[in-house]
């Protein structure tokens, strides 16, 4: 914990607000360690038991997690909004900053020709007892779904996948319950599932998605929902192969009344073919995200399910935020219908494809075991992340941590493609290395 910032408090709520006003202020930044709660106690002359309900609280909302020996320290991203001294600051100078996980923004279609054509035939005013999903979008989204063997069911809109998700787990689970999520997994969704109290339990992953014998384990061991990311796993580009999801849907139809989720957020952009669970269980849903292939300011995302799902995240949808935005359907129709659009993402795909195809090529031969079969993201295993960081920033290059995308996996680091080029393949690839299988140092002797 920051020396500069002092926790205050008589109560269990005053201790956990002062911890809270610091994580806002950033006098607490992420991975800030909290004191024991024995030495907290002590130090605010309150009883141990306060203190512990305070902690508790702050986990229980998201805000910190405890480690086992490593003792309570603040989340990568506590869901509470921060000063912007708090955000993520710009990679140093000089660096290639390849942690962000984003598209090629030169790969992105412009959207401002579309939204030109779109203004310039617009009909009246949407009224709120009007406005809901467009009739068109829906009938063009099935077509597509469907192309790739997701089943027919009811459809409704959400504000991105994320959005979707939280939703879902909304409306069908409560505080405490557990989760299986993918392990190592999307470290968004992990903060997710802490700020909704919910309990992760991780499930191991291969380049075919998340293993048969975990996600069993999860739910022998009272995983309420599943998400499973259908291709392009962030981080480990996973993609689920057929004979992956053949195994999957034998053992989820033994479990009718799990939440089973899919997140098919690279949607166009994947290279590898869909193969979906959707309707294994009773309980089910897909979404398909358009911030990957089109922008991520796109925040839509077309989520279908069985009846009663659906129907509660359209109904719980009706009574807060409403509907998303008509504009929003009527850019993403367009882009769908443009056969420029559709031959840029095409582009961007291969483009991808060829970015993280050359690396892991490159890695190999360096004798470096990594995963990358689909995706903008490649995984690196290490034997220690905060030396592999460090060694490749010296090198010029900014990754991501794999702390923030694991439970129980092994340390490792996640590797961006996008922002590479051709000639940065073979430097990178030689960083790695080097970050991945450090020189021991010399022995000394007498």
């Amino acid at each position: 914990m920051s020396a500069r910032y002092q926790v205050t408090g008589a109560t269990a709520a005053e201790i956990s607000a002062s911890i809270e006003s610091g994580i806002r202020t950033a006098a607490l930044p992420p991975g800030a360690a909290l004191p024991p709660v024995r030495a907290l106690a002590a130090e605010l002359a309150v009883s141990p038991a306060t203190v512990a309900r305070a902690y508790q609280e702050l986990r229980q909302r998201g805000l910190v997690a405890t480690a086992g020996r490593h003792g309570t320290r603040v989340r990568p991203r506590p869901p509470v909004a921060a000063r912007r001294s708090a955000l993520r600051p710009p990679p140093a100078p000089g660096l290639r900053d390849l942690s962000a996980g984003e598209p090629d923004p030169r790969l992105l279609p412009s959207l401002g020709p579309h939204l030109a054509a779109l203004a310039a035939e617009a009909g009246p005013p949407v009224s709120y007892s009007g406005a809901g999903v467009l009739p068109e979008l829906a009938e063009a989204a099935r077509a597509r779904l469907a192309a790739d063997g997701v089943p027919a069911g009811e459809l409704t809109l959400t504000g991105g996948a994320l959005d979707g998700i939280e939703r879902l787990l909304g409306a069908h689970l409560r505080p405490g319950d557990a989760v299986a999520v993918e392990d190592p997994g999307w470290a968004n969704l992990l903060d997710l599932v802490a700020a909704l109290g919910l309990r992760p339990i991780g499930v191991p992953v291969d380049d075919e998605g998340p293993m048969v014998a975990g996600v069993a384990a999860a739910l022998a061991a009272g995983a309420r929902a599943l998400i499973v990311t259908s291709r392009a796993q962030n981080p480990t580009g996973a993609a689920v192969s057929a004979a992956r999801a053949a195994a999957l849907r034998d053992l989820l139809a033994g479990w009718p009344e799990l939440l089973l989720i899919e997140d098919d957020h690279a949607a166009e952009l994947a290279r590898v073919p869909l193969h979906p669970l959707a309707g294994a269980t009773g309980s089910w849903a897909f979404l398909r995200s358009a911030s990957k292939p089109f922008g991520p300011d796109l925040r839509l995302a077309v989520l279908v399910g069985d009846e009663t799902t659906v129907a509660r995240v359209a109904g719980r949808a009706r009574v807060g935020a409403g509907w998303v935005s008509t504009v929003l359907q009527r850019l993403l129709l367009a882009l769908w219908r443009d056969p420029e659009v559709a031959a840029l993402v095409d582009r961007a795909a291969e483009s991808y494809e060829r970015r993280r195809g050359a690396l892991l090529a490159a890695l190999a031969e360096r004798g470096v075991t990594a995963y990358g079969r689909s995706g903008i993201n490649v995984w690196v295993p290490v034997p220690d992340e905060t030396s592999a960081v460090t060694a490749l920033r010296d090198a010029g290059w900014s990754v991501a941590p794999g702390a923030l995308y694991r439970i129980a996996a092994g340390p490792g680091l996640r590797i961006t493609v996008s922002p590479l080029t051709d000639a940065d393949t073979g430097p990178l690839a030689e960083a790695l290395s080097q970050a991945a299988n450090p020189t021991p140092p010399p022995t000394l002797t007498a």
